[in-house]
């Protein structure tokens, strides 16, 4: 598939089909996200994959929006380790790239996948260190259920001319 198409066809998809999800196809995704940009080539990213019902199934007590979980045969936890970089502050920029490689990655494959934030809501982020023992200094970023999904990707209409500014906010300048 080409590029332009996968963005453009990109959904966040909540329905899954029942059927498994295989390791070489989430090693695919990660290795998309790993090619992401970072500042200084930190790469401060980790991930936790998470297959581990029981696991999947607690998510929704701590994390509101995530309810979609319940029917993902897995899911993958971005997590950003700020340490030891020149550039420690941009770890969410980072993060924020490695997910949405994510994203367009499991598109181009044909999978179903959306993005459940989670950084910076201390309650949410909470409750990943506790399910899934991340140390205190790594931050889980975002969530992103992965599955077959139910129905088709269907390209809506996003881009709007009146969002792009040319040279200054206003328009003219003299």
């Amino acid at each position: 598939m080409e590029l332009l198409e996968v963005i453009r066809t990109r959904r966040s998809i909540r329905k899954y089909e029942d059927r498994p999800v295989s390791d070489e196809l989430i090693t695919a995704v990660l290795e998309a996200a790993m090619y992401a940009p970072s500042a200084g080539n930190q790469q401060p990213w980790h991930f936790v994959v998470i297959r581990d019902r029981l696991k999947l199934d607690r998510i929704p007590s701590f994390h509101p929006y995530s309810n979609m979980i319940l029917q993902a045969k897995v899911a993958i936890l971005v997590c950003g380790d700020p340490a030891g970089g020149k550039w420690p502050a941009y770890w969410v920029q980072d993060c924020s790239a490695a997910t949405q490689n994510i994203l367009l990655a499991a598109r181009d494959l044909g999978l179903g996948s959306v993005w459940a934030g989670v950084y910076p809501d201390e309650g949410r982020m909470a409750g990943f260190r506790e399910l899934l023992a991340i140390p205190q200094d790594v931050f889980p970023f975002a969530l992103i259920p992965l599955g077959w999904p139910v129905g088709e990707f269907a390209r809506v209409q996003r881009f709007r001319l009146e969002r792009i500014h040319q040279e200054t906010w206003c328009g003219d300048t003299a």
